[in-house]
């Protein structure tokens, strides 16, 4: 567990995007996942009130780079709307690479527009035949005379895709290396070659675009190698889903909370029997458990974020354990919180049946939560060396069931 400190700045910028999502998120969330167009009021306002420099070092005209305070604008965000938390946390997704991997002048150029909310950005890495497994890109991008690259093929599920302005783009540079096969790139709206193809129709969180991108001969300048050199895409995808996990998991936190606050609130007021709800007895241990997953997933987020900003070496696995964890909880208590609300909660007329389509989507991207649950063992299962004292409590007449240390290199 890492120590979690809110300073008053991320409290701060916490109650802006409160202040925000109450008015200009939650009020439009029924209409525009109806519509399915993307909040362009919301994110006029959190453009105005600087929370896209959440996630941006003060260097660059951030607030700091806080995965912490991150955390906290998402989830208000998303317990208002889980589709626009979404839309606001893939800014800090395809910007990641660019703050972990990309060179001084790479920064310098693109963070203060980004941290002004002048350039939305978006995270191109999932293809059809490449989801779960990263490291089965086909998307070739091959070198030119003059030190510019060429981009050939097709990125799937590109969220933020159309709206955002710059995207991080992933690509096989070197097919016959195993550890430098990939590259990063940044690659700009407008650029030629670079064309959104089909616009997903989705389940839930469909206020926020989600599309293929194709690069039919996408000539990106030498400056725009993510790093200035190839072969570390990666290296760079991979730190960038460590920090972008715990988003995902206070988007589902934010989510969680959304459906119990309306639980909460139906069955106060909606009576059966000759009483309401709330005092059945089911009722509240469904309320128990709800707001009790929602509590515990919102202190394992806390914790990872607090990990991602101190760069600490367990990173890896609390980042999974929140994704996981969180989203999860979310997907319960969206599940119970339409229980509730019986046959109403299956009704779009009342908004959670939004909560519940919107909370599916959390388990699956970023990482689906049974590649989460790999990612966890693994770290788990280093820990070995820490727990062979324990050995010794072992009673002897039973040391040959319990097993003989596994030496480094058998099989186990």
């Amino acid at each position: 567990m890492h120590d979690i400190v809110f300073t008053a700045e991320a409290l701060a910028l916490r109650d802006k995007a409160r202040a925000i999502a109450e008015k200009y998120v939650r009020p439009n969330a029924s209409r525009l996942d109806k519509s399915q167009e993307y909040n362009w009021d919301a994110t006029r306002a959190v453009a105005e009130a600087g929370l896209f420099g959440v996630f941006i070092p003060r260097e660059y005209g951030g607030h700091g780079g806080s995965i912490l305070s991150l955390c906290l604008v998402v989830e208000e965000l998303a317990k208002a709307d889980s589709g626009y938390g979404v839309a606001f946390a893939v800014n800090a997704l395809g910007s990641f690479p660019l703050l972990t991997g990309g060179t001084e002048a790479q920064k310098q150029k693109w963070l203060p527009q980004i941290a002004r909310g002048e350039k939305l950005v978006a995270f191109c890495l999932s293809e059809k035949f490449a989801g779960s497994d990263a490291g089965g890109l086909a998307v070739r991008a091959l070198p030119e005379e003059d030190g510019s690259w060429t981009i050939r093929g097709e990125k799937k599920w590109t969220t933020n895709g159309g709206v955002a302005d710059l995207y991080s783009v992933f690509a096989v540079t070197d097919p016959g290396s195993r550890s430098r096969r990939i590259s990063a790139f940044l690659v700009e709206k407008g650029t030629p070659g670079f064309k959104i193809g089909k616009v997903e129709d989705k389940m839930g969180i469909r206020c926020v675009p989600v599309v293929e991108t194709q690069f039919d001969g996408v000539r990106v300048p030498a400056e725009n190698l993510l790093g200035g050199r190839p072969g570390m895409g990666f290296k760079h995808a991979m730190m960038t889903l460590d920090l972008a996990r715990p988003g995902v998991a206070a988007q589902a936190v934010g989510a969680a909370q959304g459906a119990l606050d309306y639980a909460n609130l139906y069955a106060s007021r909606r009576r059966q029997f000759g009483a309401a709800i709330n005092s059945f007895q089911m009722v509240q241990q469904m309320i128990a458990d709800m707001a009790m997953q929602t509590e515990a997933a919102r202190m394992l987020v806390y914790s990872a974020a607090a990990a991602a900003d101190k760069n600490a070496a367990d990173l890896n696995k609390l980042a999974a354990m929140a994704k996981c964890f969180a989203t999860d909880a979310a997907v319960k208590v969206a599940t119970d919180a339409c229980q509730i609300f019986g046959g109403y909660g299956f009704m779009e007329d009342y908004p959670i049946a939004k909560f519940y389509r919107d909370a599916k989507i959390l388990q699956i991207y970023e990482g689906t939560n049974q590649v989460q649950r790999m990612v966890i063992a693994r770290n788990v299962a280093r820990e070995i060396d820490r727990l062979e004292h324990l050995a010794k409590y072992i009673p002897t007449e039973v040391q040959d069931r319990f097993g003989a240390p596994v030496e480094e290199g058998a099989s186990a």
